[in-house]
């Protein structure tokens, strides 16, 4: 039951974030609600016990991914009108934020939301760890894929190295 209620919240607050990505005016404001979308979606991983998917997903998509794209926002010295205040949305955002925040203490520390499901049974991701096990799959199953990613990043830093350089 809490479980379940608990998963509605993040999905209603994943949903309503998700909206306000293409509607903001404001790109920062834009930028923020998709940093919001990002935790839900780690929250959702953390539900479905895969913490190392969820660290990913918040290191890499909500820290490197959207520093970027505020750098981006920052660098292109787009107008913002900061002047305007309005304090109920504040109040209504903060009474949000509590009660999230409060279920999600109450669920970590109170119940599992749901038990590991696959090959991999739950003593064995105790035993060998999330990160082993991800990465015997890696490099067992999924090394052409992780081989060629590798190589297209390889090629876009180079390309990024070669547009940055001046004309001597």
């Amino acid at each position: 039951m809490l479980e379940t209620l608990f998963f509605l919240i993040i999905t209603l607050v994943a949903i309503v974030s998700a909206i306000l990505v293409i509607t903001c005016k404001n790109p920062i404001n834009s930028a923020l609600s998709l940093i919001m979308t990002f935790f839900c979606l780690a929250t959702y991983y953390v539900m479905l016990d895969a913490p190392f998917m969820a660290a990913v997903q918040v290191m890499v998509y909500a820290g490197a991914i959207m520093v970027l794209m505020v750098f981006t926002i920052m660098l292109l010295n787009i107008r913002v009108d900061a002047t305007k205040k309005h304090s109920h949305k504040l109040v209504f955002g903060s009474i949000i934020g509590f009660f999230t925040l409060v279920n999600v203490v109450f669920v970590l520390i109170k119940s599992r939301a749901a038990l590991p499901t696959g090959p991999y049974s739950g003593d064995m991701i105790k035993k060998l760890g999330h990160t082993e096990l991800v990465g015997k799959e890696i490099f067992t199953n999924f090394l052409l894929p992780f081989e060629i990613t590798s190589i297209l990043l390889l090629v876009a830093i180079v390309g990024a190295v070669i547009l940055a350089k001046k004309k001597i």
